[in-house]
């Protein structure tokens, strides 16, 4: 399936035409790689309102000459220029009177040069617009983070039947392995450095591996994903090695309750609170809330988090096609804890689960 770029420039000019914006300089290379294609490292998109009736005439990108076979092959219905300061060129060039920018994105550096360079033109900030596009996935994207998602459970997949998952093993071999295997199953990238927590450590939400050796009885929590084509998946499972007590099952079970409660909450127009507080509420009334230290789940795409924000402050209503995590987690302090986590599409019909590993507790 190919990617209408176009359309997506179009939804932006929407947004500048609602707003009363003449145009807008686009300086997020992510935002760029959206609206174009392009996925150089240096690049400015200066996208105008005027070309929504017709041809893209006052649209143009640039970018430096590393990168001029590139620029064309990725974007070819686009004018494309040269310049090493792409943004500060695009400006230079720049003849209508207002143009919006990234607020979000540029330093304060960044804006007093740029107006200091035009001064006569007006510059007006504004935050999250094409991130506001970027929430709602279509099928192509989705396609991508399926792919994402598969190649992460084929490679825990493989991990735990190679019997990669077993005592005396550090958290750091662990994780080695399992991102080598992720690139063996199809992946281009790593969503984030791979989570592996043991024993003690799974209390710790974001432990980075150190060279703890796992031990029969320990949880051992797994947080990791891969890109393809840009795009991230997001999952986390949590096993026991070898031996299981009851104070293990019982949170556990906890945990995966909690995160069908989220699973099942997700549905479109959903408050993004609301969401938090369905999967929150089960923790809260076993008595364990203060342990749930951290938002229920947040936007996967281009960036592993992105909007939108499910928490307890979170704003918002969820959309259709946007691309969510759910991942609650119980953490008890100097002993272990849980997280249960998926990648989801919420649809009109229920969510779409693209992280297919088991939840039911498993010992290995």
């Amino acid at each position: 399936m190919s990617v209408d770029h176009r359309s997506r420039r179009d939804a932006l000019r929407a947004l500048l035409v609602e707003r009363e914006l003449d145009a807008i300089l686009v300086t997020n290379l992510l935002n760029i790689r959206y609206l174009t294609g392009f996925t150089g490292s240096n690049a400015a998109l200066v996208v105008s309102a005027r070309d929504a009736s017709g041809d893209e005439d006052a649209t143009v990108i640039c970018t430096d000459g590393r990168y001029v076979t590139q620029v064309g092959e990725q974007v070819p219905d686009l004018r494309a220029e040269i310049d090493r300061s792409s943004a500060a060129h695009l400006i230079g060039t720049y003849s209508g009177d207002v143009l919006a920018f990234e607020a979000h994105v540029a330093t304060f550096a960044e804006h007093r040069s740029w107006t200091e360079a035009a001064p006569s033109v007006r510059f007006e900030p504004v935050s999250g617009l094409v991130e506001k596009l970027r929430m709602v996935k279509d099928e192509h994207e989705i396609g991508l983070l399926r792919s994402a998602c598969a190649a992460a459970d084929d490679a825990l997949a493989q991990l735990i039947t190679r019997g990669g998952l077993r005592p005396g093993r550090t958290e750091r071999e662990v994780g080695r392995e399992l991102e080598n295997l992720m690139f063996d199953n199809g992946a281009d990238g790593i969503s984030f450095e791979t989570i592996v927590a043991a024993g003690a450590n799974s209390a710790i939400p974001h432990h980075r591996p150190t060279g703890a050796v796992l031990a029969s009885g320990d949880f051992v929590k797994l947080d990791f994903g891969a890109q393809v084509g840009g795009y991230h998946s997001d999952m986390t499972r949590t096993y026991v090695l070898e031996t299981v007590s009851d104070w293990q099952r019982d949170v556990y079970d906890l945990v995966a309750k909690s995160q069908a409660a989220g699973r099942a909450a997700l549905i479109p127009g959903a408050e993004c609170a609301a969401v938090d507080a369905a999967a929150r509420s089960v923790i809260d009334d076993a008595g364990y809330g203060e342990l749930f230290l951290h938002g229920l789940g947040h936007g996967v795409g281009l960036e592993i988090h992105e909007a939108p924000g499910i928490g307890k402050l979170g704003t918002g209503t969820l959309l259709s096609g946007a691309a969510v995590t759910v991942e609650p987690g119980v953490y008890f302090s100097g002993r272990g804890g849980v997280r249960i986590e998926d990648t989801l599409v919420v649809r009109e019909q229920g969510p779409e689960l693209l992280t297919l590993t088991a939840k039911d507790l498993t010992v290995v």
